[in-house]
């Protein structure tokens, strides 16, 4: 009789799964649903309205060994919370921000290991939905690896995606634009020249944030937040089904997480609206995002910057000051190229230039020594950090700056050797102390050392939080290149103003295919998702800025290149071209040198992905406002409704726009700058050329 009552006892079991009634919470158009499938496991499901975001899908974690939270589960209890409250970020895109959701939270318990619980906490905003795994404190489960996640997203059709291969180093490639269904990333040409190995075995794995839109018009933004202590996810396509499957980067050994309850996954997110510029103004991953760690934080300045970063770029230049650090000279000193970029007087030239023109800071590359065995190098130290090169007069450039009244920017570069640059935290930050840097960029190109980790694993997720940290304790801000992408931590660590961790404007300077001219118009919808980025805009001169490629050039107009100070957001924004060439165009520069970087306001007008945007921006704590607009392969003209202006008051707007005849190939820096008074009511027509793009400053005419 024994094996007909377990038959009977499983039926049993089998039933009570079925028979649980489902979960939901729901704000405005967005509801979520949280139910047991017959097998036990959990699933959820999305809606916008009456249309299917995400359909039934599954939830759950894998343990390495077994055991993990992957088989039948029980549903304990659960409870429903209302939360609605603002806050104030230190800086970015608005003053104040609105956090308004409804929490269900899961309690689960495991049959199979009995006194094993987890949590499901779901947090539905009326522009989507974020959720995350807990594990409370228990007796029952101490440290544990998490060999894979098992979350879904189950898209009820074939939609039309803007993705990036899932690479576990790098996320600096062209977006494609396909159908789910024609994902294949083995087809992807290699974008970057920075990392020297590509690892990811999934023809089929996407990075995130993936912007996905629908035939019906819907638009799913689908990423994560607070990634913290665990690695980043990408997602499997199954081509097919179209069905979204999770997959954790792994660490040097192939685990995924090494964890201790308590403990908790990052938030996965999905961002859904029927209008695609709802999908950029969307705070739902700042709102999961925890508030501030740092008591103090008066001492954060957001800032402009110039610096020899693009002189490099495109060759004129170089960041090492030897060809080799092994051909030395007759007295052992390093044989200098003449080449060098981060020497005394070049860096004075710069500093002068920012002072002349009201932009606070100059970045120096290549100021310490360490540069001739930088590429490729696999070793635990590569850079010293507070030795400058010969030509560098390091005390001597911090006087000139300070009275110059501009801020020396800091460069770390690491060559991936991100344990030997964590020895060196003190001395590298007690330096930048001791000179007044107040704040620096950190590199890491090539692979992590000691093990070979990847950028987007556990153990340099964690790395880029201690950098934050510790340049915090400083009272220093940081921007980081080659970094995992960004999911919303610059709210907890306010210091972290910016990141790479996409393709930049540096790609017109090293490849040939370039940035096409859509590019632009998809990164706020993918990248730019999860925070700033150091796009490094502003280049003035657009073709023949490279002497051994004359091809290369810039797939932009010069407005556009205007245009992105106002529609690419980072609190810290370069001026990336030469000082001569921005000499050669005053008028067209006085914008750069209006536009802030810190934003009370921001209203995105219009919006397309692959195709155009407009965004306006009032300034922080002042009545000015900025707008820009950008367009794709396509020529448009983009009407401005001037309705966010207050009523009753007169501005005088300063309208820098393509010239007739503009075009990013063929006459790229072709502009014209026109003025006219305008209110509230007015509407502004401004013609975008192919590639093109449009500035304007409104500024209060009395």
């Amino acid at each position: 009789m024994r094996p007909y009552l377990f038959l009977l006892l499983a039926l049993i079991a089998t039933a009570a799964h079925a028979a649980s009634p489902p979960l939901t919470a729901r704000l405005g158009q967005v509801q979520l649903t949280f139910a047991l499938n017959a097998a036990g496991q959990p699933t959820y499901a999305v809606r916008y309205g009456q249309r299917p975001v995400v359909n039934a899908s599954r939830l759950g974690v894998a343990f390495a060994g077994g055991g993990g939270f992957d088989g039948p589960l029980r549903v304990l209890g659960s409870e429903v919370t209302d939360v609605d409250n603002t806050w104030q970020p230190v800086w970015g895109e608005v003053k104040s921000i609105r956090n308004h959701y409804q929490q269900l939270t899961v309690h689960l318990r495991q049959p199979a290991a009995p006194g094993r619980r987890l949590d499901v906490v779901f947090r539905v905003f009326a522009d989507g939905v974020g959720f995350r795994y807990e594990w409370p404190r228990q007796l029952a489960l101490g440290n544990f690896v998490v060999q894979d996640e098992l979350t879904e997203f189950a898209l009820p059709a074939d939609h039309q995606a803007f993705w990036i291969p899932g690479d576990y180093d790098t996320n600096e490639y062209l977006y494609t634009r396909s159908r789910l269904s024609a994902v294949d990333n083995a087809t992807q040409v290699r974008a970057s020249t920075e990392i020297a190995v590509r690892d990811a075995p999934d023809a089929q794995a996407v990075a995130t944030p993936l912007m996905l839109k629908a035939d019906d018009g819907l638009y799913v933004n689908i990423h994560e937040a607070a990634q913290v202590d665990y690695p980043a996810m990408q997602l499997h396509v199954d081509r097919a089904s179209h069905v979204l499957t999770a997959q954790l980067v792994p660490n040097a050994v192939g685990s995924k997480a090494f964890l201790h309850a308590p403990a908790h996954t990052p938030w996965r997110t999905i961002v859904v609206s029927d209008k695609a510029p709802d999908i950029l103004a969307s705070k739902l991953i700042l709102n999961l995002n925890e508030p501030s760690k740092l008591p103090d934080t008066g001492w954060i300045r957001p800032m402009k910057f110039v610096g020899v970063w693009w002189e490099m770029q495109t060759g004129r230049s170089d960041w090492k000051y030897a060809e080799s650090a092994d051909t030395l000279g007759a007295q052992g000193q390093l044989i200098p190229t003449g080449r060098h970029a981060a020497t005394t007087a070049n860096v004075k030239r710069y500093l002068d230039f920012a002072a002349a023109h009201r932009i606070p800071g100059v970045l120096v590359e290549g100021w310490n020594v360490g540069w001739e065995d930088w590429f490729g190098a696999w070793k635990e130290h590569v850079f010293d950090f507070t030795t400058p090169y010969p030509d560098f007069d390091l005390p001597a450039l911090a006087a000139y700056a300070k009275a110059k009244g501009v801020q020396l920017i800091m460069h770390h570069e690491t060559s991936g050797a991100a344990t030997g640059y964590e020895q060196r935290f003190d001395s590298a930050y007690q330096l930048m102390n001791r000179y007044g840097y107040p704040s620096v960029k950190t590199g890491y190109v090539g692979r992590i050392i000691p093990r070979g980790e990847h950028h987007d694993g556990q153990w340099m997720s964690n790395h880029f939080v201690r950098v934050a940290e510790m340049a915090a304790r400083h009272r220093v801000t940081v921007d980081m290149h080659e970094a995992v992408r960004p999911t919303g931590l610059h709210r907890t660590y306010p210091n972290w103003l910016a990141g790479e961790a996409g393709r930049g404007n540096e790609y017109n300077a090293f490849t040939d295919t370039g940035n096409p001219p859509a590019h632009e118009t998809i990164l706020p919808f993918t990248r730019f998702m999860g925070g700033p980025m150091d796009y490094t805009p502003g280049i003035f001169k657009l073709r023949g800025y490279q002497a051994q490629h004359p091809a290369r050039q810039v797939r932009t107009t010069l407005c556009k290149q205007l245009a992105l100070y106002v529609v690419l957001y980072s609190p810290l924004q370069m001026a990336a071209d030469l000082p001569e060439n921005y000499e050669a165009h005053p008028d067209a520069f006085k914008f750069i040198e209006d536009v802030p970087v810190d934003w009370d306001d921001t209203r995105v007008l219009e919006a397309e992905p692959g195709e155009y945007i407009t965004t306006a921006r009032q300034e922080k704590d002042s009545q000015r406002w900025f707008v820009g607009a950008i367009t794709g392969e396509h020529a448009r003209t983009a009407t401005l409704d001037l309705g966010f202006l207050p009523k009753g008051k007169t501005y005088r707007a300063t309208i820098y726009a393509d010239a007739p005849g503009a075009d990013w190939h063929t006459n790229p820096e072709a502009y014209r700058i026109s003025q006219q008074t305008v209110r509230a009511g007015t509407r502004l027509r401004l013609p975008l050329a192919p590639g093109g793009g449009a500035a304007v400053s409104l500024v209060p005419a009395e």
